[in-house]
Order: C-alpha cells, then sequence, then structure tokens
C-alpha cells in the first residue's frame, strides 16, 4: 500500500486531502451503505476503511486499496485475529497498518465500534469521533449486559469514551437527547443527519407506480414487520390489488412470512437486495412502510435513512411515530404517522395514500423537496467535514485533489 506524504507536508501545501480511517466492527452489510456513501463523498479528507471482520455473503464492495478488513475469511482462526484489538485494546499490526497512510483523525460508526477503536486513538495520539446511530443509546444496560462482547465492553467502557472522544454525533435529535440523558458531554454532542444521495434516488418519471406498500429493513422485531402484516390484512380487504413486498432479511423471517401466507391476499418476501434494485422498487411502491416500534430492550429507530431515501423517490411513508422517525417524515406533510403499535390506524393511513391520488402526489412532491433540503448528502456531508476541522483546529477549506493520492513511498498491506 503507497506510504502518503507527511501530515506536515500536507498542511504546508493544503491541496492534498488528509487521511481519516473510518471504522465499523463489521464491513460492511447491505443494511450500512451509508457508512460508505458519507466516506465516498468526502471532499477534503480521504475515506480508510478499517473493520474487524468482513461480511461473507452480501456484503458491499469497498475500495480495495483503501480498505483493510482485520478477519475477512470469517474462520475460526480469522476470529483469533480479531482478538488483541477488541479485547486487549493493544494491536500493534493493525495501529501499523493505519498509521502508514498518516491518519488525522479516526471516525467509529455506532458506540460498540467507538469503544472498540479508543485505544488505537489514544496510543496514536489522534481525535475520535463517534456516530451514534440508535440502539448504541437505546437499548437499556441491563439488556446490553446479556448481550454481544462487544455491546458488553461498550457499557464498561462508556465512561472513558465521554472522557476521551472529541466528538459525539447523534444521527437525530431524538439520539441526542439519549446522548445527554446517560452524560456525554454536551459541548461534545452534536445533532447531524446522515445524508442521501439524492441525485442517486431520484424518481423516474416514465415508471407507472403500482399499488404496492414496500418495506425495506433488517426482518428484527424493532422494525415492526408484524404490524405492517396486520395493517395489510385491513387494506387489502377493501384494496385487493394492493401487495406487500418485503426486502430485507433476518431471524423473524420465517415467522413473518408464516403469518403474511395466513392473512395476505398478495405479498413477496425478496431477502436482501442490492441498493440499485431497491431503488427500482422504490420507484414502482406508492407506499413505504416500516413501522418500527420501541421494544423491550429499549431499541428503537433513531433515525431511519430509507424513509428519507423513499421521500426522496417521491414515495409518500406510512409509519408510526416512533423515535427520530417525526424528524424524517412530516406528518401530513410528507408522510402519515400513526401511534406506535395503532395497525388499525396504520392501515387507515396507508389505504389513504393508496386511495387519493391528489393526496399521495402532493405528499410525494413534498417528500422529496424536504429531503433535499434537509437530507441532502453533499450538504450533509459538507457539515460533517466542518466538524472534523474543528476537533483538528484546522481551517474548514482545503482544495480537493482526484481521489487517489499521489505516493510517496511504499508501506506493506492495505490501509
Amino acid at each position: 500500500m503507497p506510504r502518503l506524504k507527511t501530515n506536515q507536508h500536507l498542511e504546508e501545501t493544503s491541496l492534498v486531502r488528509r487521511n481519516v480511517v473510518i471504522f465499523s466492527d463489521l464491513l460492511l452489510p447491505p443494511s450500512m451503505t451509508f457508512i460508505r456513501s458519507q466516506g465516498e463523498a468526502l471532499e477534503s479528507f480521504v475515506p480508510y476503511y478499517l473493520g474487524c471482520r468482513g461480511v461473507q455473503t452480501g456484503g458491499l464492495s469497498m475500495p480495495h486499496e483503501r480498505t483493510t478488513i482485520i478477519n475477512a475469511s470469517g474462520s475460526l482462526l480469522g476470529k483469533l485475529s480479531e482478538i488483541p484489538l477488541k479485547v486487549f485494546g493493544y494491536a500493534p499490526n493493525t495501529i501499523q497498518r493505519i498509521s502508514c497512510v498518516h491518519p488525522v483523525l479516526i471516525h467509529a460508526h455506532f458506540g460498540p465500534g467507538g469503544a472498540i477503536v479508543l485505544p488505537l486513538a489514544l496510543q496514536m495520539q489522534i481525535p475520535l469521533i463517534i456516530t451514534f446511530h440508535g440502539y448504541d443509546v437505546t437499548v437499556n444496560d441491563s439488556f446490553a449486559s446479556k448481550s454481544t462482547f462487544t455491546h458488553r465492553r461498550f457499557i464498561r467502557k462508556r465512561r472513558a469514551l465521554q472522557k476521551h472522544g472529541a466528538k459525539f454525533i447523534a444521527v437525530s435529535e431524538f439520539v441526542r437527547r439519549k446522548l445527554l440523558e446517560q452524560n456525554y458531554p454536551e459541548e461534545k454532542v452534536l445533532r447531524l443527519y446522515i445524508g442521501v444521495d439524492t441525485h442517486w434516488f431520484q424518481p423516474e418519471k416514465r415508471v407507472n407506480r403500482q399499488p404496492i406498500v414496500l418495506f425495506v429493513g433488517n426482518l428484527v422485531e424493532n422494525k415492526g414487520c408484524e404490524f405492517a402484516i396486520r395493517a395489510m390484512e385491513e387494506v387489502q380487504n377493501s384494496c385487493p390489488d394492493a401487495e406487500f413486498v418485503v426486502i430485507g432479511d433476518g431471524p423473524l423471517r420465517r415467522a413473518l412470512e408464516l403469518l403474511a401466507r395466513l392473512k395476505l391476499r398478495r405479498f413477496r418476501f425478496l431477502g436482501y437486495r442490492p441498493p440499485e434494485q431497491i431503488r427500482e422498487w422504490m420507484n414502482r411502491a406508492k407506499v413505504f412502510c416500516v413501522p418500527s416500534v420501541e421494544v423491550e430492550s429499549g431499541a428503537s429507530e433513531g433515525f431511519g435513512l430509507v424513509f428519507a431515501e423513499a421521500q426522496s423517490m417521491e414515495v409518500p411513508v406510512a409509519s408510526f411515530a416512533t423515535g427520530g422517525i417525526p424528524e424524517v417524515i412530516a406528518d401530513r406533510e410528507t408522510g402519515l404517522l400513526a401511534p406506535p403499535r395503532d395497525f388499525r390506524q396504520l392501515a387507515a393511513n396507508i389505504h389513504l395514500l393508496l386511495t387519493d391520488s391528489d393526496l399521495w402526489a402532493r405528499m410525494g412532491k413534498t417528500a422529496r423537496e424536504r429531503t433535499v433540503k434537509m437530507f441532502e448528502l453533499k450538504s450533509q456531508t459538507r457539515l460533517l467535514e466542518r466538524e472534523y476541522h474543528k476537533v483538528l483546529g484546522s481551517p474548514s477549506l482545503f482544495a480537493a485533489e482526484p481521489h487517489s493520492c499521489q505516493p510517496e513511498a511504499t508501506c506493506g498491506g492495505h490501509v
């Protein structure tokens, strides 16, 4: 891997973008396209991706020359290679790999990820920024203490994170409040929405919309697919042509498919689909419905970027007013929100959007306009870069050069 020019040289020329390490424990499942999209939208920084474990089937493609996965194989031997960093917080090989690109900061996604790389940031004496997305601040400690090793370790390391983390980014005001409730320093906490590529998520007007109600998400309890199925049973009683389409997978898929067979006339479970196919389905659907709920563990929807993606495609949303959802969906302007778990009101809202063409068109148009104004990827990423510069104490404007940096010398390995 080419070793980049020194940070001193970068600062002197202000022409070469400085390097940052983007960390995700799992690199990178289909549900986390936002990490890659945000990283690749950086203009004055070059993202180098670091993860403990690779996704073995259906993972997102990553820029090979800028990606390091400690356990790419997923084998038993590979799992042993994760131990130095995850258990002891001391991983000389990993430090050597990322040091050779001279990163100026580490940006970790999810609280447990921040706990994993905090020792690296401290040893390298560079700032650590952590983005919190939802479950990492909503799940109760009593449940987290029975969860995965990384989540348990995160709870134990919370005070250290609060002390040594440079910035804590909340993906919604809802998540920001949760961070403050858990005593994260207010001066370090910032609400910053993850952006949507509104040029890519743009409706194709020539495609005819169909009476499709689309669900996109992991098939886990808090995503509320069961409530969508029960709502669609009532919808199909009066709109027999309406179809429920589910994109996503997870531990509840078999039970949900069984429930759909018992309750619904028309439905499909498509499993995971690449972003291009998700966009195609959003372009065909008339209603987007992921009725997330808060569950016993406390897990709730932190924001729901997929709602913004659907709205960018001019698809009105029917959901519950849960967690951060009311921030991305303007009730009665870009969609209709029902009280949590009220599937009958959810059904009434879906029915209204399917049958009132004027309301549907008005909400779809407003949904895209609001998404472009509030959640556009480039503008939100510029705000992120501004925070990078604040943390680094550097000017916020750097002239960008082409995405690939010129090598000065060589350094073995990836990032």
